[in-house]
């Protein structure tokens, strides 16, 4: 049987070798003139591969239409992924938050294994090749329209991915395709994406600094309601913040009822602590100690113990304490007011960064016009969907990659 796969991400790589270890003759069909673009800056250039998490807990961490995917984890799980690699020669590594790592640190030797098995498994891979439309014979995938030549196949599986990093690849055409074959494309918003703040001009000097181990709150101000909560890295930026626990916070976000209307009106929250392992009771006796230490230093030179020093000009403007104020000259409620800085750093969201820059795509193709068994589409036969084209998206820690390899596991799974 021939076999189309459009896209050479990671799930149209996973779905190439599926479909050619049943013995089907396949042809991939990849934009760019490489494959898996999109995966060498995952994980910041190490690749992200997987969580190490059972396979059940996955579905917690896609707010997304997790349960959609539950067919597909059964039958390729996180434990085959790392066996495939290590079948092509590369091991993996854990680290902290359950994230799995290839041991080299390197993206790119992730995608040489499966650049690997599809050699070892003779795919057809043409680089350059557009796909303008899926060709459709009495409610049959025949085929494809390319920007070169018309070819023909039997099963077709889509995997052109998303609308984010479009300089990857990703630029939506997918979805174009199958709402002209008469399939509903859920509104598609960025997720996992950077957060703009309403204070730009106050932290344009903390552009860069980096927090290792933050908590942060966002909060619904009109309700005075707790909408995510999470603790891990953050970092400052020109336009606001980003860094894995404020994308995790986006994914959360951009489903909460009416966030267009709150973020417009100025009553979306973000609370920092700077301090989470220390009570406010700990923390006062932390700063008293410090303070007795250094007496008759002034205000502005006594926190450097306690903050990186791009931090500590931004919290005393905050405390409204007098810089040149001696530490002993300190009141008891000015030191409660640092106190609740720390714990209590509080801004104001203005928007989602553009798609673009979003690691995935929240939407995509209505998961109620596909088999989540076997990935067939329900209105066009023959027509198989994999990877972020669905709409299912996830947090951070390897679960969107761990998506792409399942889905497209089991939309290769067809049969000679």
């Amino acid at each position: 049987m021939k076999v189309i796969v459009i896209g050479g991400g990671p799930a149209g790589m996973v779905a190439s070798v599926a479909s050619a270890e049943k013995g089907n003759q396949v042809v991939l069909l990849e934009k760019m003139d490489r494959l898996g673009k999109k995966l060498l800056i995952t994980g910041k250039g190490r690749c992200n591969i997987t969580s190490s998490l059972e396979m059940e807990e996955f579905i917690k961490n896609i707010p997304g239409n997790g349960k959609f995917l539950y067919s597909c984890f059964q039958r390729y799980t996180n434990q085959d992924i790392i066996e495939f690699l290590r079948k092509q020669g590369l091991e993996t590594k854990e680290e902290r938050g359950n994230r799995i790592f290839p041991v080299t640190d390197k993206s790119v030797d992730v995608l040489n294994c499966f650049i690997k098995r599809l050699k070892e498994l003779d795919v057809q891979i043409k680089f350059n090749t557009n796909v303008m439309e899926i060709l459709v014979r009495n409610g049959q995938a025949v085929g494809v329209k390319t920007n070169k030549e018309d070819i023909y196949a039997e099963k077709i599986i889509l995997a052109t991915g998303g609308k984010s990093y479009p300089l990857t690849g990703s630029t939506g055409d997918g979805y174009k395709m199958v709402e002209r074959l008469g399939h509903t494309i859920e509104k598609i918003k960025p997720s996992l994406v950077p957060l703009e703040l309403y204070d730009k001009k106050e932290i344009i000097n903390l552009q860069g600094l980096s927090l290792k181990n933050t908590e942060i709150k966002l909060i619904d101000d009109s309700k005075n309601k707790i909408i995510y909560e999470d603790f891990g890295e953050m970092i400052f930026t020109h336009f606001g913040i980003s860094g894995p626990i404020i994308l995790s916070a986006s994914a959360h976000l951009i489903r909460y009822n009416n966030v267009e209307q709150l973020l417009r009106d100025k009553k979306i929250k973000i609370f920092l602590d700077l301090k989470p392992a220390l009570s406010e009771e700990k923390l006062e006796e932390r700063i008293l100690r410090d303070f007795n230490e250094i007496k008759n230093k002034q205000y502005k030179n006594s926190l450097d113990k306690l903050l990186p020093q791009k931090l500590i000009k931004f919290v005393i403007e905050k405390s409204k304490i007098n810089p040149e104020k001696k530490v002993n000259e300190i009141t008891k409620e000015e030191r409660r007011r640092l106190m609740h800085i720390l714990k209590n750093m509080e801004f104001y969201v203005k928007d989602f960064r553009p798609i673009d820059e979003a690691i995935v795509t929240s939407g995509g193709i209505n998961i109620k016009e596909i088999n989540p068994k076997t990935l067939e589409s329900k209105i066009i036969s023959g027509l198989y969907f994999a990877g972020e084209i669905i709409d299912v998206d996830a947090y951070t820690g390897g679960f969107n990659l761990q998506t792409a390899y399942s889905t497209g596991y089991v939309a290769g799974q067809i049969e000679k």
